[in-house]
């Protein structure tokens, strides 16, 4: 029953270490606190310092609850039970001896049984534009005891009331009395109001501190996050400034006389392929086409093997100057039909993409071509296919820069574009009708099969200089292909394109298994998408960690995986044996292209889940942070061995599973987190508390040795609020203990990973991970919002108010848009990197590891880090 008495919220405390001592000592005295950023009915009691202008003290009043003074707890501490409320009941002094009490008129008249809440009776339509405002006044309404409608009026309904922000003349059509949103206040404490100072009359909803600090509107940061978050995906990545000049159209161009082409046709008929090709040459202008049949013709000649690369380089000269003349992406519309129907095999006539495949196959100098060509491969052949290749890339980079730019021609009849229909050469390549809702169609896949095999043959046959040249032009395609479907969906479905580019990049993982790391790593250099180039690499890099035995979450890509997964799994790359082959069977945690599990482990790895994992109480508290306070072993190795784990969550007031490990003296608890892969942050301080401060200041000495031995002297480095680091808390003898396990600790860990066993591997991981983070900013716009901007209401900036006074996990508490979510907790790992957390424990193989690629890593890693110390610090 106790219990039941005794429900606190808190408002106004912004320190997250005395709002700690506090939550722990009502949970000591038996009592229950409450988070979150709006008033809960079912509180009893509301701490606040002193008399606020938030909705929580509003509403508090209204329902009468006791508001009372942070010493109401800190004294009930001292007195080993609760006190009475009343000597610590909030006040306003007004004079010398005089002091006003604005809770106390409500509280009695509700605890007399008088009323249940000051506004009982009141029926009010409220009538607020602004969805957040509009719920935090019914939140206020309801605590007195009001009933709320809004517009428009129930049937039969009646109104006491109608609450207007702001008062037009619509509100003052009903038939009630009109009142400002500033009249629950004067209600509240009448006259009073005044001598008090209330200036909540045009915004009660933002909680103002002693320093003037607003709290953000959540639910708005959310709106402007999601906002940004498409704006970031609507913006091109591939900016192809040479298609500019091709054609203006707004302005008439001069159009092609008629011309007879008879003679070519005569030509042709006498095997004059030369001069018929001269003729064309010099008779292509805007709006003037030769017959199809023609071109026809003399690409089947150019196939036979018999044309001399004069005749062979002039034939490709006609294709581009038909490209520049008349462009199929602007009127008429007839040149897309055109071009379809000359480009494709003169011979087997079976559409652009297996003509596209069969230019593939030769220059692999593969048999798989629609037809058998003169073979062994002729360079004259080689260098005509690969150009092909080059005008289809063109091509499609035309249309892909037609969408991006709006000047795809329209639909004849409707004026719809045919972008987003199917107007477009390279969708009627790449998908059939019944592909388009899915990237990795079947063309697509054999794309990418080609690719992979042209990086092999490229790297085992070819010299240096010529390396990757035809892998390049298909990289390109790819990114091409890949940019004009994310451009065609992400306004209707941006989750179908986060799950087809996964499925793509993932597709791609598999199908090079084969090829070396250091060679991938390369290809992925050479990506010119950036978001390809994110997908990619991290498929890449996750494939090589399954193949290594070592396990990276499942969980969606975020800058926090990467600093607390990738980097730990990078320094297990580093430690595998020079000659150590990779697996090519995927490990139980890894997924197919298709995102299923692949191992029958899986089921066995869901029963063992402890009930409650991912239940949070209301400090928000993991499931792990209560079983290391109360040294359940068993239910914290049962954690830890789930995939994906994060060993350093936090609850609402920055304290680690580690903190609370030390803080109880759970020894067993504390071994079973160090051994866990990635291991915990050590250096994690909360109002200058870190873990070793933790087991020092209560004693358990076991446990701050077993931290020394493990992370060496670095965290004896660490001071408190007070400028002590944790050899100050100690007595002479037990500071000796300390330095003996801080010197075996550097020891340990000086001959554990002193030295890459694997540079080749660790070079190559480098690279993956270094280009895995710099396109993820570019992708996500990081850098614009972690950092604050001139303009006082701007998504970074609000953020970063944000995050400055509550953890991600409050932010983002009902928050429906994941990605908005992910941002925010992107900007809380990069304020967390510019305090000093996270990259502190890096092994010594990668931190003084001369290697080209791992260089570049810890460059951008230090980059992160004084960026996030320039937000911090700002």
């Amino acid at each position: 029953m106790e219990n039941c008495m005794h429900v606190f919220q808190v408002s106004g405390i912004k320190t997250r270490d005395k709002k700690k001592v506090l939550v722990q000592i009502i949970q000591q005295l038996g009592g229950k606190y409450i988070g979150g950023s709006v008033y809960q009915h079912s509180s009893t009691h509301l701490i606040i310092p002193q008399v606020l202008s938030s909705e929580k003290f509003l509403a508090a009043c209204a329902a009468g609850k006791w508001v009372v003074t942070p010493q109401y707890v800190l004294d009930s501490f001292k007195n080993g039970s609760w006190l009475s409320e009343g000597p610590y009941e909030i006040a306003i002094t007004t004079g010398v001896s005089s002091s006003v009490y604005p809770a106390r008129q409500w509280r009695e008249k509700v605890s007399s049984g008088r009323v249940t809440g000051a506004f009982q009776g009141w029926r009010v339509l409220l009538m607020v534009r602004e969805p957040s405002r509009r719920a935090m006044f019914k939140r206020l309404l309801k605590a007195g005891r009001a009933k709320v409608y809004h517009c428009p009026l129930p049937p039969h309904a009646s109104v006491t009331h109608v609450m207007a922000k702001p008062v037009t003349e619509d509100s003052k059509s009903h038939n009630a009395p009109c009142y400002p949103v500033s009249h629950i206040v004067q209600h509240l404490f009448g006259s009073n109001c005044v001598d008090m100072k209330f200036n909540i009359t045009n915004d009660v909803s933002a909680e103002t501190t002693q320093d003037g600090f607003v709290d953000v509107d959540f639910s708005k940061l959310e709106t402007e996050l999601r906002d940004y978050i498409i704006r970031q995906d609507a913006r091109p990545r591939l900016c192809l400034l040479e298609f500019l000049g091709y054609h203006d159209p707004h302005r008439p161009q001069p159009q092609g006389t008629e011309t007879d082409f008879s003679n070519v046709g005569s030509m042709i008929e006498c095997g004059l392929f030369t001069e018929a090709l001269d003729s064309i040459k010099s008779a292509i202008f805007p709006g003037l086409l030769p017959p199809a049949s023609y071109l026809v013709s003399l690409l089947e000649y150019a196939q036979q093997g018999n044309a001399t690369s004069v005749f062979l380089r002039n034939f490709q000269q006609v294709m581009y100057n038909l490209l520049v003349t008349n462009p199929p992406w602007l009127p008429p519309s007839t040149v897309k039909k055109y071009l379809a129907q000359v480009l494709q095999c003169p011979r087997c006539k079976m559409g652009l993409w297996p003509f596209l495949e069969t230019a593939i196959s030769y220059c692999l100098s593969s048999d798989a071509t629609c037809h058998p060509l003169p073979g062994p491969a002729l360079p004259t052949l080689l260098h005509f296919h690969s150009d092909l290749l080059a005008f289809f890339l063109k091509l499609f980079q035309g249309e892909l820069h037609s969408v991006t730019s709006g000047d795809f021609v329209p639909h004849e009849s409707t004026g719809v574009s045919q972008a987003s229909a199917t107007g477009s050469l390279l969708y009627g390549t790449f998908w059939t009708v019944w592909e388009r809702s899915t990237l990795l169609s079947r063309a697509v896949k054999q794309l990418i099969q080609l690719l992979v095999q042209a990086v092999s043959e490229d790297y085992a046959e070819r010299e240096e200089v010529q390396k990757l040249h035809l892998a390049e032009t298909l990289l390109d395609l790819l990114s091409v292909l890949v940019e004009f479907w994310c451009q065609q969906h992400f306004k209707l479905n941006q989750n179908l394109v986060e799950k087809g580019l996964k499925d793509l990049a993932e597709h791609f993982a598999v199908t090079s298994q084969d090829v070396s790391p250091e060679v991938l790593a390369e290809l992925v250099v050479r990506i010119c998408s950036t978001r390809l180039k994110l997908m990619i690499a991290d498929a890449i890099f996750r494939s090589l960690c399954c193949r290594s035995g070592i396990t990276v979450g499942d969980e969606p890509l975020s800058l926090k995986k990467m600093v607390l997964s990738y980097m730990p799994a990078l320094e297990n790359l580093a430690q595998r044996p020079s000659g150590a082959c990779l697996r090519t069977k995927p490990t139980p945690h890894s997924r197919t292209s298709q995102g299923t599990r692949c191992s029958p482990q899986s089921s066995l790895v869901n029963e063992n889940v402890p009930r409650g994992l991912n239940r949070v109480n209301a400090a928000e508290e993991t499931l792990l942070h209560r079983a290391c306070k109360r040294t359940q072993v068993k239910t914290v190795l049962q954690i830890l061995s789930l995939p994906g784990t994060d060993v350093n969550v936090k609850d609402h007031a920055g304290w680690t599973p580690l903190h609370e490990a030390c803080n109880h003296g759970s020894t067993a608890c504390v071994e079973a987190l160090l051994r866990h892969h990635p291991a915990p942050v050590l250096n994690n301080q909360v109002g200058g508390v870190s873990p070793l401060h933790d087991a020092v200041l209560n004693g358990h000495m076991d446990i701050a040795k077993m931290l020394l031995e493990h992370a060496g002297s670095a965290i004896l480095q660490q001071n408190d609020g007070g400028e002590r680091n944790a050899l100050d808390l100690l007595s002479t003898s037990q500071r000796e203990e300390l330095l003996h396990s801080a010197r075996l600790g550097d020891s340990t860990l000086r001959n554990d990973c002193s030295e890459a066993l694997n540079l080749p591997l660790l070079e190559a991981g480098s690279s993956l991970l270094a280009h895995i983070i710099f396109s993820y900013q570019q992708e996500r716009g990081l850098t614009g919002h972690s950092q604050p901007s001139d303009e006082s209401h701007s998504p970074g900036l609000l953020l970063l108010r944000a995050l400055g006074t509550h953890s991600h996990q409050t932010v983002t508490l009902g928050w429906t848009n994941q990605r908005a979510a992910r941002l925010v907790e992107d900007a809380e790992t990069l304020l967390e990197l510019g305090r000093g957390s996270y990259l502190g424990q890096m092994s010594l193989a990668v931190r003084e590891c001369k290697g080209e690629n791992t260089l570049f890593l810890m460059e951008i890693l230090e980059d992160l880090r004084s960026r996030g110390k320039g937000c911090t610090s700002g």
